[in-house]
């Protein structure tokens, strides 16, 4: 089956300076919390072993996400840029941007559309000064990605800034109010405010989910699957959050949830698809 990974860190370039690899100990542990052993690729820092463990999953292509952050690391869209040029057709990219300078972040995302990039990813709790998502100082950002209809990453789960209030889901709420255009894909899936995050989903048609690694063997799965199968099957995103879960086996065990086939389409890859505007057979 074909499958589009929303969320996949390759291990070149700037990657390599990011805590998921420079910290190889915390993200072992992470990996096994969820369940798997790490991938062999991630361990030994190989993009060949990498395309291979896509192969064996079948996935056909990998959402590469920019960063600009504080404590995580930062990747820089050229980074992006040259991973996605020295692998024709494997991989998309996402661009990051600083939302320190509005007139600079609004010329970046142009720019980045421009040359490709398919989509902005914004992690408002994880820049160095931390913000929430519904911060005055990103609107002027949204409402420019709202006008070149590019969709927006929202970083609003997992362990994103200093405290859990920066991931609270009502300031999520309002912006995918306050711009009822603008496609808004909440990365992690806004965990650990499942039942909440997925309220946002229900009562905001401009909002999809993929809680890549917080899916697997967390609090919560029952309820993200549920969605998926259901009322969400639209607007749900498959992701494996590589290198935190492995490419090959967390496909495999993905593929075994309670997930109708025809959602199953959807999830995997005719809704990023869709989202991203990549043609496929």
């Amino acid at each position: 089956m074909t499958i589009i990974d929303f969320r996949l860190r390759p291990p070149v370039g700037g990657f390599l300076d990011m805590i998921m690899y420079a910290n190889a100990p915390r993200r072992d542990r992470l990996t096994r919390m969820h369940g798997f052993e790490p991938a062999p690729s991630a361990s030994q820092h190989s993009m060949p072993m990498l395309l291979d463990e896509m192969d064996r999953a079948g996935v056909t292509m990998g959402v590469v996400v920019g960063r600009m952050s504080g404590a995580f690391g930062s990747v820089s869209n050229d980074d992006v840029a040259a991973i996605v040029a020295d692998h024709p057709g494997r991989f998309v990219g996402v661009a990051s941007i600083d939302p320190a300078s509005r007139d600079g972040a609004i010329a970046e995302i142009t720019r980045a559309a421009e040359a490709g990039f398919r989509a902005v990813n914004i992690e408002p709790a994880s820049y160095p000064v931390p913000m929430l998502a519904d911060d005055r100082r990103l609107y002027p950002i949204y409402a420019h990605c709202e006008g070149l209809r590019i969709p927006v990453l929202i970083m609003a789960g997992g362990s994103a800034g200093p405290d859990l209030s920066f991931t609270e889901p009502a300031h999520l709420d309002r912006v995918a109010a306050d711009f009822p255009e603008l496609r808004i894909v909440v990365t992690h899936g806004g965990w650990p405010w499942v039942h909440q995050v997925l309220h946002i989903a229900y009562r905001r048609p401009n909002v999809y989910v993929s809680p890549d690694q917080y899916l697997a063997n967390m609090p919560g799965m029952n309820d993200y699957v549920a969605a998926a199968d259901g009322f969400l099957s639209d607007r749900f995103l498959y992701g494996s959050s590589y290198p935190f879960t492995p490419v090959d086996t967390y496909a495999e065990w993905f593929l075994r949830l309670p997930i109708r086939p025809e959602a199953m389409e959807r999830v995997l890859f005719r809704n990023a698809a869709e989202l991203l505007g990549i043609d496929l057979p």
